[in-house]
């Protein structure tokens, strides 16, 4: 179990440097995929079987396609440079060292509390079940506000032009 998530966690943080580091914006958007199924294997790994699928299902899926329809629908040009880079790598460089010394001594310094218990067995049951009575209209108020949206999207890069 210890090796496999050394090997999930190489992957992982590799396809988001991947990622970051990539001049090609679409191959940066494919690399963000194995980067968020990877942090869905982690889930996996913790027994957090909801979480992996939420994972897999919103970022996964429904994010990276909101973004690769981002990308076709406005790039223009060279597709091979279109993620260039910024004049201020240092800096940002620097505060990314920065966050990561803070969230290393945070994680240093936390007295993490240990569980006897053992994980619930089932969890997408329950939640499934709130979500589909008690909750039901924050779940469908939130799948009619994406729809909008992705609405407005195509409508604004679509570039409406005037009929005379």
């Amino acid at each position: 179990m210890n090796i496999m998530f050394w090997i999930i966690a190489v992957i992982t943080l590799g396809s988001a440097l991947l990622m970051v580091l990539n001049k090609n914006i679409f191959h940066s958007a494919l690399f963000m995929v194995v980067t968020f199924l990877g942090v869905a294997a982690i889930y996996m790994m913790l027994q957090a079987d909801f979480l992996a699928a939420v994972q897999i299902l919103v970022y996964g899926g429904a994010i990276t396609i909101f973004i690769i329809f981002g990308i076709m629908l406005t790039v223009r040009g060279n597709m091979k440079q279109t993620n260039l880079f910024s004049k201020n790598a240092a800096l940002a460089g620097l505060v990314s060292l920065a966050l990561i010394v803070i969230n290393a001594i945070m994680v240093l310094m936390t007295d993490w509390p240990v569980s006897e218990n053992a994980p619930p067995v089932e969890t997408v049951g329950h939640i499934a079940e709130l979500m589909l009575t008690k909750f039901i209209v924050p779940f469908e108020v939130v799948a009619v506000l994406l729809l909008v949206a992705l609405l407005g999207a195509i409508i604004i890069a679509k570039e409406v032009k005037k009929t005379s």
